[in-house]
Formats: C-alpha cells, sequence, structure tokens
C-alpha cells in the first residue's frame, strides 16, 4: 500500500512540482479564453479549471494526466448559457458529472478498444493544428514586439534544455515564461497581457447549488447538453489517456478514469465551475516538463489558485506572447510527424480514416464529431476487407449426383451476397450439400443468405443438406433461420 502511494505520488517530487507550475500559468489564460467561450464570467472557467484538476488527481485513472475547462466543452455550452444562463450551466454540470460516473460503472471506457490508432493519430494531429490555429488572433494585427516575444520564447524552450545541469533540471516552458515576463516589465514594452483576457478572482470558490426549479421541465432543459458534455469530455479523456500511456510507456484504468471526470464535474459545479475534461496540450506541458505522478495534477491546481489569488498582479504582467510561444512548442510536439511521412508506408483505408478524422475535426472544431466520422469509417473498411476473406468452393460427385460447396471465412453483411452469388442454381443435380465446418455466421443477414440459398435450391427441385456449422453459428441459424421450417418460402418472402 506504502509503496503504491509512493510510486502514485511522491516518486518524482521536483519534477512534478516544477510541471505543476508551469501548467498553471498555462491554464490561467485559456481558462479565461474558454470562459469567454462559453460565455461566463472567467471565474468560472477559472474555478473549474481548480477544482477539477485537485479533485482529478485523487480520482482519477491516470496519472500526470491534466483535467481543467476546455474548449471542446465550452463551444457545447454557448446555446445554454445564452438562452438560459449560468444556473441551468451549472446544474447541467452536475448532470453531467452523474452520467459520467455512470458510464465508467458501466464500463464505457473499455469501447476505446474500438478506435483504431488511425483515429488516434487524426485525433492527435488535428488537435495540434486547433492549438496553433487557437494561437493565431494572438499573431495577427500585432506590433513586432509581439513577434520578437514569441520567437525568443521558442528560442528559449527549445535551447535551454542543451545547457548543461541547470537545462536539465528547470522545465524551458517556465524559464520562457519566467524571462520574458521580466523582459517585458522592466522595457515596458506595450504588449498585450494576462491582465488583457479578464480580471481575476479575488476569492475562493464558495458552494452553490443550482438555482434552477428541480422539476421535469428543467431535465429536459439540461439532458440534451449533459449528454453531449458527457460524450465529447469522455471521448477527450480517454484519447489524452491513451496519448499519455504511449509519451510514460504506462497504463492507465479508463473506467476509473471515466468515473473520476464525473466526481470532478460534479465538484466543478457545487463551487460554481463549468464542465470539464482531460486536456491534451496541458497534459503534454504537463509530460515535457517532467510531470509523471498525481502530485503533478494535484500541485497544478493548487498552484492555480494560489497564483490568481496572491500572485496575481505578478500574473497580469505575463505577456500572452510568453504564453503563445509555449502553445506552438505544444502543436509542435503533440503533431505525429511520423505520420506525414507514414502515407507512403500505411494502407490506403487506414491514411483516408486519418486524414477524414483530421478534416472533421478541425472544420468542425468538434473532437467527437472527427473520432466518430473516423471510428465509423475504419468499421466500414474494416467490414470490407474481412468480407474478402470469403470463399466457396465447389465439388460434384457423379455417383451421386451430388455437388458440394465449401464455404470458408466469416458470413456477415458484408460478405452475404458475394456468399449467395457463389452458388449455382441453375445447375441440374439433384442433390446439394453446403459444407459450413470451416465458416463462421455472426448476424441475421448471414442467416439470411443461408436461407436464400436452400430455399432458391429447393425451388430448383434439389434436396438440401446444411452441415458442419460450428455451436455459436448454429445457435444463431436455429434462432432466426427458416429454411428448415416447413413454411421457409412463405417465410422468406416475409423478411
Amino acid at each position: 500500500m506504502l509503496s503504491s502511494v509512493r510510486n502514485s505520488w511522491f516518486s518524482n517530487i521536483r519534477g512534478d512540482l516544477l510541471a505543476g507550475i508551469v501548467v498553471a500559468l498555462a491554464l490561467i489564460p485559456e481558462a479565461i479564453a474558454f470562459s469567454i467561450i462559453a460565455g461566463v464570467d472567467p471565474k468560472v472557467g477559472l474555478y473549474a479549471s481548480f477544482c477539477i484538476a485537485v479533485v482529478i488527481a485523487f480520482v482519477g485513472g491516470r496519472p500526470g494526466m491534466i483535467s481543467a475547462a476546455t474548449g471542446a466543452m465550452a463551444l457545447l455550452m454557448v446555446t445554454l448559457v445564452k438562452e438560459h444562463g449560468l444556473e441551468y450551466l451549472l446544474a447541467a454540470t452536475l448532470l453531467t458529472g452523474m452520467l459520467q460516473i455512470i458510464a465508467g460503472y458501466l464500463r464505457l471506457g473499455s469501447l476505446m478498444r474500438f478506435v483504431s490508432r488511425s483515429v488516434v493519430t487524426g485525433f492527435v494531429n488535428a488537435l495540434a493544428i486547433l492549438i496553433f490555429m487557437a494561437q493565431l488572433p494572438e499573431l495577427t494585427n500585432v506590433t513586432w514586439h509581439v513577434y520578437a516575444m514569441t520567437a525568443a520564447g521558442l528560442g528559449i524552450i527549445y535551447l535551454f534544455p542543451l545547457i548543461p545541469v541547470i537545462g536539465k533540471i528547470l522545465p524551458s516552458p517556465l524559464i520562457c515564461i519566467v524571462v520574458l515576463t521580466g523582459v517585458a516589465m522592466y522595457l515596458n514594452i506595450d504588449i498585450r497581457t494576462v491582465g488583457d483576457m479578464g480580471e481575476l478572482p479575488d476569492t475562493l470558490p464558495i458552494f452553490l447549488w443550482p438555482d434552477v426549479p428541480l422539476n421535469l421541465d428543467t431535465l429536459m432543459i439540461i439532458l440534451p447538453y449533459a449528454v453531449g458534455l458527457t460524450v465529447v469530455g469522455l471521448l477527450e479523456s480517454m484519447m489524452t489517456a491513451t496519448i499519455v500511456d504511449d509519451l510514460t510507456d504506462t497504463t492507465s484504468d479508463r473506467n476509473r478514469e471515466c468515473k473520476g471526470q464525473g466526481i470532478a464535474n460534479i465538484g466543478s459545479g457545487m463551487l460554481g465551475g463549468m464542465a470539464g475534461c482531460a486536456m491534451i496540450g496541458q497534459s503534454i506541458i504537463n509530460i515535457k516538463s517532467g510531470g509523471r505522478t498525481r502530485l503533478s495534477t494535484l500541485s497544478a491546481g493548487i498552484f492555480l489558485l494560489v497564483m490568481i489569488l496572491v500572485l496575481d498582479k505578478w500574473l497580469v504582467q505575463i505577456p500572452m506572447a510568453a504564453l503563445v510561444a509555449v502553445m506552438i512548442m505544444v502543436s509542435i510536439g503533440t503533431f505525429s510527424w511520423g505520420s506525414i511521412k507514414n502515407l507512403r508506408e500505411h494502407p490506403l483505408s487506414s491514411n483516408i480514416v486519418m486524414v477524414v478524422t483530421v478534416i472533421v475535426v478541425v472544420v468542425s472544431h468538434n473532437l467527437a464529431f472527427g473520432v466518430l466520422a473516423g471510428v465509423l469509417l475504419a468499421s466500414l473498411f474494416f467490414a470490407n476487407k474481412v468480407g474478402h476473406y470469403m470463399l466457396v468452393t465447389s465439388d460434384y460427385n457423379e455417383e451421386s449426383d451430388t455437388r458440394t460447396y465449401t464455404v470458408v471465412g466469416q458470413v456477415f453483411f458484408s460478405s452475404s451476397e458475394k456468399f449467395i452469388e457463389s452458388f449455382d442454381f441453375k445447375e441440374a443435380t439433384d442433390n446439394v450439400v453446403i459444407d459450413l465446418s470451416r465458416a463462421h455466421f455472426w448476424d441475421i443477414t448471414a442467416v439470411g443468405a443461408l436461407d436464400k440459398a436452400v430455399v432458391k435450391f429447393r425451388r430448383e427441385g434439389a434436396d438440401v443438406e446444411v452441415l458442419g456449422l460450428n455451436e455459436a453459428s448454429a445457435t444463431i441459424v436455429d434462432r432466426f433461420g427458416v429454411h428448415d421450417k416447413p413454411d421457409a418460402v412463405e417465410r422468406l418472402m416475409a423478411h
């Protein structure tokens, strides 16, 4: 027990605390920006980020992953806030948390096994593009100072680690933020700062129960939004967990993460915060800055609250150019550059899935739509590919006037048409044997194809024998098949 706690919390104290500072600094402008997107006060996003990060550190299933208020979730809240106000958003946040806890107990986190590597790659690349695009407003219609500061920030981020000893001890994104803030303050440069994003809260969050009627009408208003927030939140969290797993060569408990996200969102809603989920960008900042355990997530949340309450006079001086440089570093590090080279090596179907996922996410700015499109395409390609691995051969015995058809492979909706086309129904033969000992029937479409083949042969005057069904195939054929029923033709025509 003690060994497990030590590994989960205290095996990387210095790296986790330093990474937590960097993540907290990067969370502030993002939380404010996401609040603005959702149409609520900046403190709603900041309180949410603090609460979610602290709670998920204890109950989440992926150590080292950062969860807070996110843009993907904020986009889904806009209409609800505009039409019904903040109180209904808080109620929707509580319902989102409950639905996510239910999803965890239903083990829906295990559904990630249906998401192919191509979809994950497309998701990551799309997110990298979105992160970079989100920085463009800070780089358009600005003075040359902004470009100089951003370039200097990138230089610090990539060159500081090359310095012996100290370059390995301190995270370069933190050095970038501190140095550029010092330079901007010393030279009194007129440049956009964190303070220009919105007013920081000056009090601790307090317990709030949403001031909404507890009736069916309220439920009908918030349920559609809560379902959307649940799906997007869990999708982004599960995808982020997969990426952090790869970066750290460790594993995560996805069903525990589902429950943890739900508990964190309930806590956020009760403290006046908006719903949130795992953040790929911030999680990568955490990992790149040396964060590995739950302590990094906890420290990010605590440092965030301390900074906005105690160090607010300094925080408002941080130039946005410094944070833009950090986020550009994140987008560069997030993008899977190897996927471009792999376009020539990977199968066309995998490339199409990856590219479509990227396009849908970038165009819609909705990560769930992109993942859904990618999973759907990957499933269709897989079904088409497996459908081709079905073969029907035949052998004729003159003595008994018997044609034996041997079916090999998987028979289901994709291969059922090929299955039927493999038989010669017009051949004048008295006996037909359909040998299914090397085949497997998966669905009612396959059963219907078998029924159709048997009935067609019988209508041509042949005696048909079906043999060799394995136990699983026999179960579905016995339950849904009609070819062995007295009224087979009538029942088949009724399908």
